[in-house]
């Protein structure tokens, strides 16, 4: 395998790109709210997310097999130690109250990995719940920790924003659900599973529709546009998303569109 492809496998499967997804969330709710670029917040959220995610992803595989962890494994622990310790030190550097409205997201991301229940299941394994758990959480880190690191007061934009948010990232993580319909346990009980894929792809397609309606109920200007783009994009992963797809399309390409229209805000 060339060095390229382990470049690459590393960067998707220690989280780095997805933590980049998040912070571009982030940074697209800055511009919409005419904000100036929070440095120390945009770190500790990027590193904070590749320690959940890892967190989420490996704990249960390092506990079972931490005696013969693949050196790629092992690279990923490390990697997200370096995270952490970094995540730790951003702390430190953001308010209070960010720290503080953190710790219901942090509550649920670990709650979503840990058993909660007596019947030893967690919010991952609650049938249907994980998506909802999984926009809550995005929605919460990318709109509303702004909100608490700027001061803002809750007006009417952050609420909108707020719920368009959750709305698109629900839509964005269909790709994702019906890619694993082959895998996932019918305990489950996901989208895919229980409505069938043509009929999840129409639930997407309607929860786009509320997002571009909210958008239109937003203070409209040049910044919101990216939101309409956004939605757009989802909407094209959504309809080209089958149970049979590239290794990466839902890892690389459907996680890459909000950093791509973070980029287009930067140079457009």
């Amino acid at each position: 395998m060339s060095i390229f492809c382990r470049l690459f496998r590393f960067y998707i499967n220690s989280s780095i790109h997805v933590a980049l997804a998040v912070c571009a969330f982030t940074a697209i709710t800055i511009n919409q709210l005419h904000l100036h670029y929070a440095d120390d917040l945009l770190f500790f959220i990027f590193f904070g997310t590749i320690t959940g995610y890892n967190f989420v992803k490996y704990a249960g595989i390092a506990q079972l097999h931490h005696r013969s962890l693949t050196s790629g494994l092992k690279m990923i622990q490390i990697f997200s130690l370096f995270c952490f310790v970094c995540s730790l030190y951003y702390a430190f550097q953001v308010s209070w109250d960010v720290l503080l409205a953190c710790i219901p997201l942090g509550l649920l991301t670990l709650f979503y990995a840990v058993p909660l229940f007596p019947s030893n299941d967690n919010l991952r394994t609650t049938p249907t719940l994980k998506v909802f758990v999984i926009a809550a959480v995005w929605a919460g880190t990318t709109v509303y920790l702004p909100k608490v690191a700027f001061e803002l007061q809750w007006e009417t934009e952050i609420i909108i924003l707020l719920i368009q948010r959750f709305l698109i990232v629900l839509a964005l993580i269909i790709p994702f659900e019906i890619r694993d319909l082959t895998f996932d346990d019918k305990k489950l009980a996901t989208l895919p599973q229980l409505l069938g894929i043509k009929s999840t792809k129409m639930l997407g397609y309607l929860l786009l529709f509320f997002a571009l309606g909210i958008n239109f109920m937003s203070n409209s200007g040049d910044n919101w546009l990216f939101s309409e783009i956004l939605i757009s994009l989802t909407a094209l992963a959504i309809y080209f998303s089958g149970k049979k797809q590239n290794p990466y399309y839902a890892s690389f390409w459907v996680e890459g569109i909000p950093i791509c229209c973070w980029l287009g805000q930067l140079f457009i």
